[in-house]
């Protein structure tokens, strides 16, 4: 209703997108999502592994700047801006092309992802690097400047977690914001006094299937599903009442 000021009376969280945007919008649906009355927190990694990393990154952006999504930085949105944006570092080129930036490239290039994953040489791959940083410099720019965490009242957002060995989190690398694994999800975090929600991590490495996990000890929360690996995006809803999980399957549109 035009006028009418909505309360926020949830906050839906996704992490792990990786250029999946029939699965993304699909969950948006499922979820119910309506940005006047929810608050959309996206965790990091938006780009590589999936189809269409453009259109994920083109519609984050416009999340963020008409509706206020929180939007965090993940390590495929380091690599690929790191690569994209290098002139001269051919090992972060190797790096991210290696882990799915093949993808993100045939994205914006508009080719089959298949034929550019193969036969795509050097010198080619180097003319479309320049032109995504001419043409899409705002991608690149927006995707350099996200934050690495947020917080709220009860939780703390993050990619990929914190180092619960640091008395002062806030203190640890950039990289372990984005990168850490196993000192963060085998320890129990007591430094935030909040509940730590991460992606990065696919839930199956911690239980039996790609559903949101919820660590025994109360202080984490994980909710990559894996979508780029063959199984599932997830939404955690963080309402009045608790939590709630929604989910889609890869390949799954309605």
């Amino acid at each position: 209703m035009i006028g009418k000021e909505w309360k926020i009376i949830r906050t839906l969280v996704i992490s792990d997108i990786h250029g999946c945007y029939r699965e993304f919008n699909a969950l948006l649906r499922k979820a119910d999502y309506n940005p006047g009355r929810d608050k959309l927190a996206l965790i990091g990694d938006y780009v590589d592994r999936g189809p269409n990393s453009k259109a994920i990154v083109d519609q984050v952006m416009s999340l963020h700047a008409e509706y206020g999504a929180v939007v965090l930085k993940g390590n495929h949105d380091k690599m690929a801006c790191d690569a994209l944006l290098s002139d001269d570092e051919d090992k972060l080129d190797l790096h991210w092309l290696n882990n799915g930036g093949f993808y993100t490239l045939a994205s914006y290039v508009g080719a089959d992802a298949d034929f550019v994953q193969y036969d795509l040489g050097w010198a080619e791959y180097i003319r479309i690097k320049h032109w995504i940083r001419q043409v899409y410099k705002h991608h690149l720019d927006f995707l350099s400047s996200l934050p690495l965490y947020h917080e709220t009242e009860d939780h703390l957002f993050v990619h990929a977690g914190i180092d619960p060995a640091l008395a002062d989190w806030r203190t640890q690398k950039d990289y372990d914001f984005i990168w850490i694994r196993e000192p963060f999800y085998n320890h129990p975090v007591t430094s935030t006094g909040k509940t730590v929600v991460f992606g990065h991590t696919p839930t199956f490495e911690f239980q039996h299937d790609p559903g949101i996990w919820f660590s025994p000890h109360g202080d984490k929360i994980g909710i990559d599903g894996g979508c780029a690996y063959g199984e599932q995006l997830n939404c955690l809803e963080i309402g009045e009442e608790g939590y709630k999980s929604y989910n889609v399957r890869l390949g799954e549109s309605s």
